[in-house]
C-alpha cells in the first residue's frame, strides 16, 4: 500500500486546468473544483478524478479495479489519525504514460465514468 499524504500539496504546474481538459476530452467537458487542498475533476456534475500530491487519480469500482491493477495502477489510501490504519479511496493513479498518450488516457477516463455513473446510481 502507497499512502498518500494530503496535507502540504503542491500542484505540478504542467497539470493545469488547460492541460486537465485536454487529457479528459474524451469524455467531454469538464469541470474542476478545489477539494481536500486537490482538485475534484467532473462531468455533468459526477466527480470522475482527483488530483492530490502531484497525483492523478480516476475513480474506480469492483467492476475496473482488476484492470487499473492489471497495469499497475495504485490505490489511494492514507492513513487514518484516529485508527492509525489505512483508508482506501475510489481512485486510483493513472499511469504516467497516460498522460502523454490520449487514446491511453481515453481508456482510463472512460471507465471512470462509467465508475462514478454506476456509484451515483447507488
Amino acid at each position: 500500500m502507497h499512502v498518500i499524504a494530503t496535507t502540504a500539496l503542491k500542484t505540478d504546474p504542467a497539470m493545469d486546468d488547460a492541460f486537465l481538459r485536454d487529457l479528459f476530452a474524451s469524455v467531454g467537458p469538464i469541470s474542476i473544483k478545489r477539494m481536500f487542498g486537490g482538485q475534484g475533476i467532473y462531468v455533468d456534475g459526477i466527480i470522475i478524478a482527483a488530483l492530490q500530491a502531484d497525483r492523478l487519480m480516476v475513480k474506480g469500482d469492483d467492476l475496473c479495479s482488476v484492470q487499473y491493477e492489471a497495469v499497475g495502477m495504485e490505490r489511494w489510501a492514507y492513513k487514518n489519525p484516529k485508527t492509525d490504519k489505512a483508508s482506501y479511496m475510489p481512485y486510483w493513479q493513472v499511469p504516467e504514460s497516460a498522460l502523454h498518450d490520449p487514446d491511453e488516457m481515453a481508456v482510463w477516463a472512460q471507465m471512470a465514468l462509467d465508475a462514478a455513473i454506476r456509484s451515483s446510481e447507488k
